[in-house]
């Protein structure tokens, strides 16, 4: 399966035209194009609309998540709406399943959340803002995990579709110090439990590219890191 992925795009108004050209001919290089997350820059419908336009007849399906710019302006539902209008698929602890390549590619996206790394993370105690910092992170994970498990019986291939990272080592390059606003190992557990044989992500623009949870692969596609319109891949 030949795939294209890419995160953090942080649209705006300014950007109407940049990405067209390049999707213009994507179904020669991939299957299906992924998105991970922060569409817009500040998470209002204007932005959102621009980009829906650049992704609006677009010959491969295309699967999404929101980031946390998405939802900055408290309009993340109507966001949703307006890229679904051109055919995005957008996820939020839901799964959805593509015949591609004569073969069952099956996609469950969430956003994820913070929290950190084992070691280094917040955890379930003290104040009620501290418990549901953690508690969103694991309320979202688990719904990771439950959805890849459920796939296992009718898919190919699974992919974890994230924004943030489920693995300290594609956040390599970032400061310690906000790691725990970058993702959580709480993802990564969902991931092992679960299943799958890819995971994306974007969120971190200075981190490292690939890592791993156990022998699956993690690639992180914030397009401030990849320098590309998006990254491209075979899968399997």
């Amino acid at each position: 399966m030949r795939l294209a992925a890419v995160g953090d795009l942080h649209f705006h108004v300014g950007k109407r035209g940049h990405l067209r050209p390049h999707l213009a001919k994507l179904e020669e290089r991939a299957s299906a194009l992924l998105l991970a997350g922060d569409l817009t820059c500040h998470g209002t419908t204007a932005e959102a609309e621009v980009l829906a336009e650049e992704l609006r007849g677009v010959k491969v399906p295309v699967v999404a998540v929101l980031g946390n710019h998405d939802y900055d302006a408290g309009k993340e539902g109507e966001i949703r709406r307006l890229f679904q209008d051109v055919g995005v698929v957008v996820l939020e602890g839901e799964s959805f399943v593509l015949d591609l390549e004569g073969k069952r590619l099956g996609v469950v996206g969430v956003k994820g959340f913070g929290g950190g790394f084992k070691g280094a993370c917040a955890s379930d105690f003290g104040e009620p803002e501290m418990k549901a910092f953690i508690r969103t992170t694991r309320r979202v994970s688990e719904s990771l995990g439950e959805r890849l498990a459920g796939l296992q019986a009718e898919c190919d291939r699974r992919v974890a579709l994230l924004h943030y990272s489920p693995i300290p080592g594609t956040l390599v390059g970032e400061r310690l110090e906000i790691y725990p606003f970058l993702g959580s190992y709480l993802l990564g557990d969902a991931v092992e439990r679960g299943g799958c044989d890819l995971v994306i992500h974007g969120h971190s623009h200075r981190g490292t590219k690939k890592g791993n949870i156990g022998e699956v692969p993690v690639l992180n596609v914030a397009q401030p890191l990849i320098g590309e319109p998006f990254a491209t891949f075979t899968l399997g």
